[in-house]
Order: structure tokens, then C-alpha cells, then sequence
């Protein structure tokens, strides 16, 4: 009698190990793109935000970021669930239930938006390589483009091959940042107030706090959230297939964003515990203190991390501009013929503005600002039609929050804008 009771349990154990084994090799073929969607929001302009707010108002600004990524998730659930539901891209399915005018009109603005986050990522790596490596920003910038080549070469050997990449550049930022947070010795009880609490604390608070939210909600990752999607609906184009695409692709999207939310945090935090009350907003002078405060390690890291989010989200903005392409104008062009037309603007930019890369990233993040509203109530008004999603349309209240969201996102903007025009 002894030796059943002491081997069921084993087996038991057993069997249960073997049955999550089995359940994550189900679920780990859905898992990459949200990542490629995630990196959107850890790009340079949520850098230049981020640590803006942990320097100038410690972690009083920690429950934006919160806010913020519950506003995400609706939205790039809503953009998946349109994929998943029609087999079409928003940018497609926009100029399949529209007239011609409005669509060429949202194509337009779609492009400048794409445009603009371009820059900003592309920005972001030649930074890094730039503080890395001292060598000067345009060269920097060359080298940002030759590396954002090989790894749209990928592309070759499948979509899988580009989201591992993806996903391994974003695991170095969030180890960059774990790092950085446990050299600089945050106050978490501070921390948790920042996070539950909502408030505004000293002159120019609300500003970054719409600037960390235009950060985040940005009009290019709402169209790539429902391309994303369609590398794996092929294989599982039945109504019960769609449905359990669907509710992986929430599974994915719920990891992948809250890990760019706890990023985001981190970065929020280190830069509270290491710059607070000394207003650094400028991405150099940041690497600067932090070699001056906790040694050369913990610079090179927050270089490394630079890089690894401008090159990643670099590539996915090259995807997303190319989605928005195809979907609006029929027209699909090669991703490094795109991604070589779209440099060279961001090589001007950087060449005429010098080491004065702020600006460039604040004029890139009026740009989708003034974007933002031709993005997010398409989105809304399809994913609420019977007609258009099927079984797949929003219930009421789901169409209800999302407006509110947007409502929330357009005043915040809006704002943005204002205080912007008034200096």
C-alpha cells in the first residue's frame, strides 16, 4: 500500500508538468506580434518623456504610464480583433468602407504620422551609437541604417525570424533597465504611491503628463497591430479558428505591453532615484550623469538599451509604413526600398539640427498628435459595425470605453498642442 501513495503523487506531478508543457507549446506559436507592436511604446520619444518626468517630478507621474497602457490595450485589442475578424489590415479596411476622398485624405495623414515616428526611432539608435561610440550623429545615423538593413533582410527567412529578433532587443532593453533601477535604489513605497495614486505635483506636470501619454498611443502602432495579425490567421480561417486567434492574440498583446509598461516604469523610476529635481530631459546628458553617479557600466548600459529600442522600433515603423501603404493604396513596396526613402529624411533632419535632437523629437510628436483622431475613430467606427466584423463586433459598452478612451487621448492632445503653439 505504501508504494502507490508514495508514486501517484509523483506521476500526478508528472502529469501535471507535462500538461502545462503541453499548453505552452500551444500558446507559444501565437506569441511574437505583440512584440513587434510592443516596441512602439518604449521608442525614443517615450525615452525623452519617461525620463523627463522622473527627473523633474520624481515618481509622482508613475500612474500615466498606467493609465496609459490600459488605453493601449483597448486599442490594439480593438486593431487585432479587426484583423483577425475581416482579414484585413485597418488601412485596407478603411478604404474598403469609405469613400475614395476620405480614404487618399487618411492615407495622407496616416503617411506624414508614419513619417514622423520614423524619425524619431531612427533618431533614437544613431543617439546611442552616437554617446556609445563618440562618433558623430550623422555618421551614427548611417550606421543606424545599415543595421536596420540587416535586419529587415530577415524578412527572407520568414516573419518568425524578424519577431525573435525583435523580441531578443527588447529583452536587452528590459535587462538595461533592470539593471539601472537596482543601481539607483529607488523609494518603493514611493514608487507605489506614484503608481495608485493620480496627481500633478510643481509647475509643468500636466504637459509631460500628455507628453508621456501622446508616447504612448501613437497612430502607426494602431495600424501595425492589425497587420500583425495576419501572418497567422492563414492557417486558422474557421470561426472557431479566428476565435482562439483572437484570444491568444490578447494573451500576446497582454504580455507584451505591460513588459513595455514596466519598462516604461523602469525608466520612469531610475531616472526619479538618479536625476531627480535636475530637470535632464536631453537623452546625452542622461547617459552622462548616470556615468558620473554609478560608473561607466551602468552609461554603456543605458546606451545599449538606446540602441536596441531605436534599431527595434525602427524596423517595426519600416512594417507599419508599409502596411499602411498596401492597405490604403494597393500598393506594396519593398521593405528596404521603403525603409531607404524614408532615411532620408531623418537624415536631413539630423543633419540640419545638429545635436540638438529634442527638437526633432518634440516636432515628431506634434506630428501624431495632430494624427491621432484620423487613426483612432476609423478603428472605433468599423470595429462597432455588425456589418463589417461580424460575430467579432464591439458590444455597446466595449464601444463605449473606446470612446471615451479616444475622448480622453484628444483632449490630452489637444492640449498638447496648445501648450506647444504657446511655448
Amino acid at each position: 500500500m505504501a508504494t502507490p501513495e508514495v508514486t501517484l503523487p509523483a506521476s500526478g506531478r508528472e502529469g501535471a508538468k507535462a500538461s502545462l508543457w503541453l499548453r505552452l507549446r500551444r500558446v507559444l506559436p501565437f506569441l511574437g506580434p505583440a512584440f513587434l507592436v510592443s516596441v512602439g511604446y518604449m521608442d525614443p520619444g517615450n525615452w525623452a518623456t519617461n525620463i523627463a518626468a522622473g527627473s523633474s517630478f520624481g515618481y509622482t507621474l508613475l500612474w500615466v504610464l498606467l493609465m496609459s497602457n490600459l488605453m493601449a490595450l483597448l486599442l490594439q485589442a480593438l486593431s487585432a480583433k479587426l484583423g483577425v475578424a475581416t482579414g484585413m489590415t485597418l488601412a485596407r479596411a478603411i478604404r474598403t468602407h469609405t469613400s475614395r476622398p476620405m480614404s487618399v485624405f487618411l492615407w495622407l495623414t496616416a503617411e506624414a504620422a508614419a513619417m514622423a515616428t520614423d524619425l524619431a526611432e531612427f533618431l533614437g539608435a544613431a543617439l546611442g551609437i552616437y554617446i556609445l561610440l563618440k562618433v558623430p550623429l550623422f555618421i551614427s545615423a548611417l550606421i543606424t541604417g545599415v543595421l536596420v538593413f540587416l535586419i529587415l533582410g530577415l524578412h527572407r527567412f520568414g516573419h518568425r525570424a524578424v519577431e525573435l529578433v525583435i523580441i531578443a532587443l527588447v529583452a536587452i532593453v528590459g535587462l538595461a533597465y533592470v539593471y539601472e533601477v537596482f543601481v539607483s535604489a529607488p523609494s518603493w513605497p514611493d514608487v507605489g504611491r506614484g503608481v495608485l495614486v493620480p496627481g500633478f505635483e510643481g509647475a509643468g506636470a500636466v504637459l509631460v503628463a500628455v507628453g508621456m501619454l501622446g508616447a504612448t498611443v501613437m497612430p502607426h502602432n494602431v495600424f501595425l497591430g492589425s497587420h500583425v495579425v495576419q501572418a497567422r490567421r492563414a492557417a486558422h480561417d474557421t470561426p472557431e479558428g479566428r476565435r482562439r486567434l483572437y484570444k491568444f492574440a490578447l494573451f500576446d498583446l497582454a504580455v507584451a505591453l505591460n513588459i513595455a509598461w514596466l519598462i516604461n516604469s523602469a525608466m520612469v523610476i531610475m531616472s526619479a532615484a538618479a536625476f531627480g529635481g535636475h530637470g535632464v530631459s536631453e537623452l546625452q546628458d542622461a547617459h552622462v550623469t548616470l556615468g558620473l553617479l554609478f560608473g561607466g557600466a551602468s552609461a554603456v548600459a543605458f546606451a545599449l538599451a538606446l540602441i536596441s529600442a531605436g534599431l527595434s522600433s525602427s524596423v517595426t515603423g519600416t512594417l507599419a509604413g508599409q502596411s499602411i501603404m498596401e492597405g490604403f493604396i494597393g500598393y506594396r513596396m519593398w521593405l528596404w526600398a521603403r525603409r531607404a526613402i524614408t532615411m532620408v529624411p531623418a537624415l536631413v533632419a539630423i543633419w540640419f539640427a545638429g545635436g540638438q535632437a529634442l527638437i526633432i523629437l518634440i516636432w515628431s510628436q506634434v506630428v501624431l498628435s495632430l494624427q491621432l483622431p484620423f487613426t483612432i475613430i476609423p478603428l472605433i467606427w468599423l470595429t462597432s459595425r455588425r456589418k463589417v466584423m461580424g460575430e467579432f463586433a464591439n458590444k455597446p459598452w466595449v464601444t463605449a470605453v473606446a470612446c471615451l478612451v479616444a475622448a480622453v487621448i484628444l483632449v490630452f492632445n489637444v492640449y498638447l498642442l496648445y501648450s506647444l503653439w504657446a511655448g
